[in-house]
This record gives structure tokens, C-alpha cells and sequence, in this order.
């Protein structure tokens, strides 16, 4: 999910590389414990170890028990002992990452913080360049962007494989997401991917156990740390092996600076501020809020052994992806909310493209998988 991530070399704890396989994701609940056997060094066996949560606690208990051995494990970059509690949160901050200080910063770190900044900045003129027009623009590079790219393309598609596509549309719906300004697809999708296999662990790149606000934004503005953590992109080999998502890789600063320079000629400075500052800037703490607020806020359905949250107001703000323990507890499930009350404006897209014929192999958990992960972990409220 960098902004700017080109494709950075494994490092020396960088994990073996996973194929990717639908319904049987390697990152999926059912495999994790295999795969924490598997994959690496004994220092991330050891890890793995001590973060692993038994399966009778409830909700409260597991966030303690998290809170009590994060950190345990020490990470390369520069870090100073929280114990501090997040607001309105049972999560306690065990290793507060020092981003902004202590380190050096890398061309990538200080592209990525540049374009965060200007966007922001940009996004401030809003009130002095308003217009229906422009409000419209927004609006619709809203839902287009984060709705047909982020959450329809980029997460549950291209990460997850909870749906297929035809090749023409799986690209269009894709390429909607470069315009996110979030990265292009083969860093966006490796590092969700890695974010699933170590969640809530010191190799998770964006847990809020080392701090609200580096799960939040600031994680992006240290790409070593990710490398360090997970290894370079190599659990996307689905991905890279299409020409499409490599020229996205190679190219891909030059499509959001295309889509500005289009925004300028048809309607100005209005379209610019409004269609690219204010639009992405709302996508991208819509985006954040999932790594963040629905790991500190909102309730737990599943025992995931993480922190992750189910949480409505996000759901509504992020087209369904508020749902988030439901998507912990079922990664390959193109369905976020699983409740008929559960808004997922995502899946919604996704059934109507699946009456249409455009979208086939939707995958759903079914009652028996429902019913084996409450009677194994029991349910929490």
C-alpha cells in the first residue's frame, strides 16, 4: 500500500515465496499455523510463537494477551516502550516506532511523504475553489477509485482472489486503482498480503500496537522497515508474471500526473483541488481507517487471533471493508458483511456483476466453515 513503492530487494529474513491460490490462500485462518511452521528463520518461528493466542480466550483476554507480548521480538528500526493506552481502546501501545526521527530517510520515504504533504496541501484550497461541478468530480473519483479500485480490484480481487474476472475488466477495475495515488497494484497487494500473514505480530508492516499513528499513515513513510519486516514483493507471483501489472509497476507515477493534467484542462484549478486533492485525500484515510481504527475500535464476531475489528462506521465510509474481524476470520470471502444489517457496498457491486456474468467463482464462507470456526475459537462479542 506505498505510494511510491518501487521493488525493493528481499532481505535476508524475507520469507519463502507463497503461491497464491484462491479459496486456499496461504494466508487464510485455516493455514496460518502451518505456515508459521514453514516459512522462515527461527527468529520468526519464535515470533510466531509467542504471539499465538488460545483458541477459548474471549475478546477482552485476547487483546490483553496481544498487548502483553507485543514487542517482544525486536525490529532493526529505532523504537521507544509505550504502554500506553489507545483512546476508547483496550489496545495498549507496546513499541512506539519512532518514523519522523532516529533514522535515515531514503528517496522513496521522502517521495511518498511529498506526495501525502502536497495532496493535503492541496486538498486546504478547497473552500476557495468550490463548485458544484468540482463537488461532482470528487464524488465520482471517489467511487471510481475507492470502490471500483481499492476495495473492488485491488483488495478483494487481486488480493484475495474471492471473485474472477474477465482479463479486459480484472485490468479496467485495476487501473481504477493506480489513479488512488496508493501504489500500483503488485506493492499494494504485496504488502496487504503480508500484512494478513503477520497481523498484530512485530512482522505485521502496519499494526497499532506499535502506535495509532504508524498504522494509521506513518509506516508508509519507511519503506526499509517494510523490507526488513516481510522481504521485497515475492508472494505476488501471480501478479508480476502478467505484462499488465509489470507495466503498471514501471510506469506508474505517470498515471496519476496524467489524470491531474486531464482534471486541469477540463474544468481548472476547481476540478484540480477538488478532483485530486480533496478525492484523494478522502480515499486515502478511508483506506487508513482500516488499518488502524478497525484494529483499536469496534467488535470481534471471530477469534482471529489479531486484533482486528469489526466497525460500522467505517464499513460505510470504505464500501464494506469496515468488517473487518469478518475478513480476518474469512480472507477469501467476497462478502465483508455477513449479517443482512452489515452495509458492504462492495459485495453489493460484486452480486451484480455476478448476475451479469461478469464476475464468476464468488467465494463465500458456507454455514459448516461458519459453524467449525465458532465451535473451535467460540464467539465474542
Amino acid at each position: 500500500m506505498g505510494l511510491l513503492q518501487a521493488n525493493p530487494k528481499p532481505s535476508l529474513l524475507s520469507p519463502r515465496r507463497l503461491p497464491i491460490h484462491s479459496s486456499t490462500h496461504p494466508t487464510s485462518f485455516n493455514t496460518r499455523r502451518k505456515l508459521h511452521v514453514n516459512l522462515g528463520p527461527p527468529v520468526q518461528q519464535i515470533a510466531l510463537r509467542k504471539f499465538a493466542i488460545p483458541y477459548n480466550l474471549p475478546s477482552r483476554n485476547r487483546t490483553f494477551r496481544l498487548n502483553a507480548e507485543a514487542g517482544s521480538v525486536g525490529a532493526s528500526e529505532p523504537e521507544a516502550t509505550s504502554g500506553r493506552r489507545i483512546l476508547l481502546s483496550d489496545v495498549v501501545v507496546k513499541t512506539k516506532r519512532r518514523v519522523f526521527s532516529g533514522r535515515k530517510w531514503n528517496s522513496l520515504d521522502i517521495g511518498t511523504a511529498g506526495v501525502v504533504l502536497t495532496m493535503h496541501l492541496l486538498s486546504l484550497l478547497a473552500p476557495f475553489y468550490f463548485s458544484w461541478s468540482a463537488l461532482w468530480v470528487a464524488i465520482s473519483l471517489y467511487v471510481v477509485t475507492g470502490l471500483f479500485g481499492i476495495t473492488l480490484s485491488f483488495h478483494r480481487n487481486l488480493s484475495h482472489r474471492s471473485f474472477k474476472l474477465s482479463k479486459w475488466l480484472e485490468y479496467l477495475f485495476a487501473y481504477c486503482g493506480v489513479l488512488a495515488l496508493q501504489g500500483n497494484p503488485i506493492d499494494w497487494v504485496s504488502t496487504h498480503r503480508y500484512h494478513h500473514q503477520y497481523c498484530d505480530s512485530e512482522r505485521d508492516p502496519h499494526s497499532p500496537l506499535e502506535g495509532f499513528w504508524f498504522s494509521h499513515m506513518s509506516w508508509l513513510f519507511d519503506t526499509d522497515s517494510v523490507v526488513q519486516r516481510c522481504g521485497g514483493p515475492n508472494n505476488v507471483g501471480d501478479l508480476h508474471k502478467q505484462p499488465f501489472y509489470r507495466f503498471l509497476q514501471s510506469t506508474y507515477i505517470a498515471h496519476p500526473i496524467a489524470l491531474v493534467v486531464l482534471l486541469y484542462v477540463i474544468g481548472g484549478v476547481p476540478f484540480l483541488v477538488w478532483g485530486m486533492g480533496v478525492r484523494t485525500v478522502w480515499v486515502y484515510h478511508i483506506t487508513w481507517l482500516v488499518n488502524s481504527a478497525c484494529h483499536v475500535w469496534g467488535k470481534q464476531a471471530w477469534n482471529t487471533r489479531d486484533l482486528s475489528r469489526n466497525n460500522w462506521w467505517v464499513a460505510i465510509l470504505a464500501f464494506g471493508e469496515g468488517w473487518h474481524n469478518n475478513h480476518h476470520a474469512f480472507e477469501y470471502s467476497a462478502r465483508h458483511g455477513l449479517e443482512w444489517w452489515q452495509l458492504d457496498m462492495t459485495w453489493y457491486l460484486v452480486r451484480l456483476l455476478q448476475v451479469l456474468g461478469l464476475a464468476t467463482d464468488v467465494k463465500l464462507p458456507n454455514e459448516a466453515q461458519k459453524q467449525r470456526l465458532a465451535l473451535n475459537i467460540g464467539m465474542a462479542s
